[in-house]
């Protein structure tokens, strides 16, 4: 177990001061440190951890820490506005139902932004297998109440709706 938590550790912290561009580069990083895991491991640690990536301001993918707070926080929600408004390419709606298409291949990366956004109208979200994203709204909030929201978050979605 103590292995194990410091291996989490380690994951967090090489996630919090360095870009990670895959799996491979952070077992190598973890093996500087003595600490020994197999891919599989690291998988699941990855997805114990709630670890998603986000295209940098270069375009790369980096893993990144859900909610890390502070100067990274902003950063992480920067990345997240740039994700959503460099990936989707419609929105639309019916009743509670909220579907974003995305450029091929990148649903996930939407879905990832839209949940760190925290919405107050948001339930949840499905992404789709490459370019839709489901958006679950509660009871009593509309697409309408949605786009305003996103709006206030992304003000650049203004002018594009």
């Amino acid at each position: 177990m103590k292995e194990r938590l410091a291996r989490l550790k380690a994951i967090q912290e090489f996630i919090q001061t360095q870009k990670i561009e895959s799996q491979e580069m952070l077992v190598s990083l973890l093996q500087s440190r003595k600490i020994k895991v197999t891919q599989a491991t690291l998988s699941r640690d990855l997805k114990s951890l709630k670890v998603g990536k986000i295209a940098d301001e270069n375009g790369a993918y980096v893993y990144v820490l859900p909610e890390s707070g502070g100067a990274e926080d902003t950063e992480s929600e920067n990345a997240n506005i740039r994700n959503f408004l460099q990936s989707y390419t419609s929105i639309a709606w019916s009743g509670n139902v909220v579907i974003v298409k995305t450029r091929l291949g990148y649903s996930d990366p939407v879905s990832l932004a839209l949940d760190s956004f925290n919405m107050e109208e948001v339930l949840g979200t499905i992404t789709g297998k490459d370019n839709a994203v489901a958006v679950f709204l509660k009871q009593g909030f509309s697409g309408e109440d949605f786009m305003k929201s996103l709006s206030e978050i992304i003000p650049e979605l203004k002018n594009k709706l």
